[in-house]
């Protein structure tokens, strides 16, 4: 099989060496020909050359602000020099030869513009996190995801056609990012790939699910790992996506059903508990999203533009939003 460079990227935020951790793991892969590209998005209290003094074949790029996880990433791309370009959470650690099975579904399937493989939580007996999605309904701004906490015993080893990616997964071809433009900023954390697939899409590409690849994911299972700033940009990027995504019909039977059921499900939740300060975030994210007229623009493409050729990635704009 011929073998095109792979840029593989990461995000590193305090988390020196666990990024470390997931760099050697890439090591151990049997694909030969890759770059390591990480961006240290301002890391307050932790100094991240640890990173580039264990692994000195790596390229660190330190950002002078935290931008996201898209802005990061966007950092990433304009570095890179790969053909395919890997977006890996730094969280994760990959099986050895991962690599190939996603690079020879790109270079057979030419329509392939985003792909993600499947995901196992880390550290569980083969639990599966991610083997496809069916993608997010329309009439309700929510997804499901294939074969989530289901034991992995290759019952999910297909390639297929799926409604969403996952972020901590995603290769993505040069040729596709100059089409479709790159990452949406304006989400900061949470919901920016589900946006970037429906912009590959809208770009005459299809998102694939890649079952013969597999990576292990150290998030915890529980849903008791949450913190204010994510239940903010959870609930503010939601609402975010169906007013980017949907028109018509769709975007009033998803905002009745966000407004209507999901809000004051949610807002009632934290206020049994407690939780004042996430019943608060929640409020926060819907009071950005009733402040912001329009969420149709990225720094670079208003959404529903069919070609960004014409803006070349060098040149595009980064405009950075601030969290709570």
């Amino acid at each position: 099989m011929h073998n095109p460079l792979v840029s593989i990227i990461s995000i590193n935020y305090n988390q020196a060496q666990l990024t470390c951790d997931m760099v050697s793991s890439l090591q151990k892969i049997t694909y030969p020909t890759i770059e390591i590209i990480v961006i240290d998005n301002a890391s307050p209290s932790e100094d991240p050359q640890i990173i580039s003094d264990k692994h000195p074949h790596i390229t660190l790029i330190r950002s002078d602000k935290n931008l996201g996880f898209s802005g990061g990433n966007n950092l990433g791309i304009k570095a890179a020099r790969g053909k395919y370009l890997l977006f890996l959470n730094n969280d994760t650690e990959v099986d050895p030869g991962f690599l190939e099975p996603l690079v020879e579904h790109f270079e057979d399937n030419p329509k392939t513009g985003i792909a993600s493989p499947k995901i196992i939580f880390y550290g569980t007996d083969q639990r599966i996190q991610y083997a496809g999605c069916t993608g997010i309904n329309v009439w309700t701004g929510r997804g499901k995801i294939i074969g989530y906490l289901e034991k992995d015993l290759g019952q999910h080893n297909g390639c297929f056609n799926t409604g969403l990616i996952h972020g901590a997964a995603m290769m993505v071809s040069r040729s596709v990012i100059e089409k479709a433009g790159l990452m949406p900023e304006l989400y900061f954390l949470y919901y920016e790939e589900h946006d970037w697939a429906l912009m590959i899409k809208r770009a005459g590409f299809e998102s694939h699910y890649i079952g013969t690849s597999t990576i292990y994911h150290k998030e915890s299972m529980s849903v008791g790992k949450s913190s204010v700033l994510k239940t903010f940009y959870m609930n503010r990027n939601r609402l975010v996506f169906i007013r980017r995504n949907y028109k018509g019909k769709h975007l009033l039977a998803s905002s009745l059903f966000f407004f209507g059921l999901a809000l004051p499900k949610n807002i009632m939740k934290h206020m049994v508990k407690g939780d004042f300060s996430h019943a608060k975030a929640i409020l926060k994210g819907i009071l950005w999203n009733v402040n912001t007229k329009s969420v149709n623009q990225n720094h670079y493409l208003p959404v529903g533009t069919e070609t960004a050729a014409r803006y070349p990635i060098d040149n595009m704009k980064n405009e950075r939003y601030g969290s709570i």
